[in-house]
């Protein structure tokens, strides 16, 4: 494998070629389909973008594996290399040009977490970690927040494929709305993670989440100082749906 300094380089391109295909849409031929549960839409651009950024990182790293949202990967899960992409995470806000998308690019590493790529084209925001060497938005050094519950900001997400976990999702929010100064809900479960690294806001959950909403997001938690797990504290597992929660402190969350 090349040095990974240069693969995060190449990735962070890639991903900008992508967001320009996200910019450059035509809004009046987006190409919406429905997949399975509520509000779970495909677009024509997620489908290209991840064609696009699945033939770029077969380049950038012919020896991973790819495992992407937008078709059903046969992957071996005991590879070395394992890249968990979302084209668009945030694809309705993409639908209805709300600007709160962005694309996710993790790459698991015999097992782990790796290096993590979130562009958010809308802003031109780069978030990126690699294991081990800190977080950084657009090459700067980024790191969690110091504040306590009661003067943070809630961010999570209502699982709309999910719509058994509504009531619960928003029971929680309210929990946690009644002990910090407010809560949001960005429809994008990557670029809330970066929220949380950036230190922008203090927590963020989601009862269930697949693999490629968290792939990059977490890791770049983690290397700005924060925690994730999922709602009982355990680990956050690489390539399977789980609850997540992330924070700034390890005792910012509700128990109970």
């Amino acid at each position: 494998m090349k040095d990974i300094h240069i693969v995060l380089n190449e990735i962070i391109t890639a991903a900008k070629e992508c967001g320009q295909v996200m910019l450059s849409a035509d809004r009046n031929d987006i190409g919406i389909k429905d997949k399975a549960g509520k509000a779970n839409f495909v677009t024509a651009y997620d489908c290209k973008i991840q064609e696009l950024i699945q033939g770029k990182l077969k380049v950038i790293l012919p020896e991973a594996e790819f495992f992407g949202e937008e078709e059903d990967c046969q992957i071996d899960k005991n590879a070395e290399y394992i890249f968990v992409v979302d084209p668009i995470d945030g694809t309705t806000n993409f639908i209805k040009d709300y600007h709160m998308s962005c694309i996710s690019i993790g790459l698991i590493r015999n097992g782990k977490r790796y290096l993590g790529v979130v562009y958010n084209p809308y802003l031109d925001e780069t978030f990126s970690a690699i294991k081990g060497e800190g977080a950084f938005l657009n090459g700067k050094p980024i790191h969690v927040s110091t504040e306590d519950m009661d003067n943070s900001i809630l961010l999570f997400g209502s699982s709309p494929y999910n719509t058994e976990l509504a009531k619960a999702s928003f029971d929680l929010a309210y929990r946690y709305f009644e002990q910090c100064l407010d809560i949001r809900r960005s429809g994008s479960a990557a670029i809330d993670l970066c929220s949380v690294a950036a230190g922008r806001a203090e927590i963020y959950f989601e009862l269930i989440l697949s693999p490629w909403d968290f792939a990059a997001g977490a890791l770049i938690v983690e290397e700005a100082g924060g925690v994730v797990t999922n709602m009982d504290d355990g680990e956050v597992p690489c390539l399977e749906k789980s609850p997540v929660l992330a924070r700034n402190k390890k005792d910012n969350r509700i128990y109970g």
